[in-house]
């Protein structure tokens, strides 16, 4: 933490409008709203809120040593401009945790309006990285390859089947999984969106093997040793470093990450002409607007298309 305190509810409590964010941010750090979060969210919140204290104003003070009433639209700015130099992406991150930061000191009456809002962010760049059916494959032989790696290949075998997300495949328990019946129900974590998928012939052989091995808890794909005799699901974290170690003994490039299996099985369902209302039903997205990431120019697609348009014009003329 930025600091300790011996009394979080006194922090809390005595900080005043005219208080540093610095200390708004030691009581934020204090708060149940900051402790309730992951502990991967708690590390990347407070690096976030380190980055940003120590940032420099026009005033020639420091964000952090700013009085709490007087940060302004302007700070605000100044301070986003200075960390677009680390990326666009970190840049973002910053800002959104500020955000939350000042939206947690206005429900106090701290302050009148969050200055994190006016702020006119650069768009993150969308994120093109693709698996090709081969690398996917050799990941999956690779994983399954090691016993150490089997619940990891499990996880972006899942992900890749179904189009999920990582995190969902992460924590999926086997109360949303019949094998018998060829079938996996589960609520997004995101946005809650119920979807009902089938199981193939390939993936239901795996899962039976897993369900013999790990059958008498409830985790899907655990970690393979027990932590004080209970299995836990990977955290976000030791998962990516997982990844990597079987990216590297396949030989596969690093710049491949297991949250690009969604993105490659939904575009693969786009370019093989998936009606969009179907592909919505596997990936959960509510609306064609939040599809358009996944929609890209490619051969392949344009292939389908004009092979399509050429089959329904042949057809019309048959007709005549």
């Amino acid at each position: 933490m930025l600091g300790v305190v011996e009394n979080k509810t006194q922090m809390v409590d005595r900080i005043k409008k005219n208080s540093s964010v610095y200390l708004l941010i030691e009581a934020y750090l204090c708060s149940k709203q900051y402790v309730s979060l992951s502990a991967h969210s708690r590390r990347e919140y407070e690096a976030c809120l380190r980055i940003a204290s120590n940032t420099k104003i026009h005033t020639g003070k420091t964000l952090g040593a700013t009085a709490i009433m007087n940060v302004s639209l302007r700070h605000a700015t100044e301070c986003y401009d200075q960390w677009l130099d680390r990326g666009i992406y970190t840049a973002n991150k910053i800002a959104s945790t500020c955000s939350v930061l000042f939206n947690w000191a206005m429900r106090r009456e701290l302050l009148m309006r969050n200055p994190m809002i006016g702020i006119s962010r650069v768009p993150n760049p969308p994120r093109k990285v693709m698996w090709t059916p081969e690398q996917v494959k050799l990941f999956l032989d690779t994983a399954y390859s090691e016993w150490k790696w089997r619940s990891v290949g499990l996880i972006v075998h899942t992900a890749y089947e179904w189009g999920q997300r990582i995190g969902d495949m992460r924590v999926l328990t086997w109360d949303k999984i019949d094998i018998e019946a060829r079938r996996m129900d589960i609520e997004q974590s995101k946005r809650k969106a119920d979807v009902h998928l089938p199981i193939s012939e390939p993936l239901a052989y795996v899962l039976a093997q897993q369900k013999e091995t790990f059958g008498f808890q409830p985790y899907v794909a655990p970690k393979m040793n027990a932590s004080d005799n209970v299995f836990k699901p990977y955290s976000k974290v030791e998962f990516g470093r997982y990844v990597n170690q079987v990216k590297a003994a396949a030989g596969l490039p690093s710049n491949l990450t297991a949250m690009d299996m969604r993105r490659t099985a939904i575009t693969e369902m786009v370019e093989a002409g998936v009606d969009i209302a179907q592909i919505k039903q596997v990936s959960g997205h509510k609306s064609l607007n939040s599809l358009t990431p996944y929609i890209r120019h490619t051969f392949a697609g344009a292939s389908n298309a004009l092979a399509q348009r050429n089959a329904y014009l042949k057809g019309k003329e048959d007709e005549q």
